[in-house]
């Protein structure tokens, strides 16, 4: 996946600034989604997820591994809470050949 942690990142805390140096391509890939399907919102991506796994309807397959999503979501969730960023301003837009 072409997702790019932006330059931008230099301004963070360092442990910030580690943390998103190692983020993986799941954890990239949620940041995105949060960002442009679900508006900012962790809430709505995590009632999907839940939705999903207890059969109710729900907006996006995201992974098969549900369980590890929501357990990167929330790592995510508090790295923002703790240092008031938005992770996902710190990612490049996907490239049209990627968004859809």
């Amino acid at each position: 996946m072409g997702v790019t942690v932006l330059p931008t990142i230099d301004r963070l805390p360092e442990p910030l600034r580690r943390f998103m140096d190692r983020l993986t391509g799941e954890q990239k890939m949620l940041l995105i989604l949060k960002r442009d399907l679900y508006d900012g919102d962790w809430q709505r991506m995590v009632d999907d997820l839940v939705n999903r796994l207890e059969g109710r309807p729900y907006m996006l397959r995201l992974a098969h591994r549900i369980e590890d999503d929501l357990q990167r979501i929330e790592q995510m969730r508090q790295m923002e809470r703790h240092y008031e960023v938005d992770l996902a301003s710190f990612l490049a837009p996907l490239p049209e050949s990627e968004a859809g």
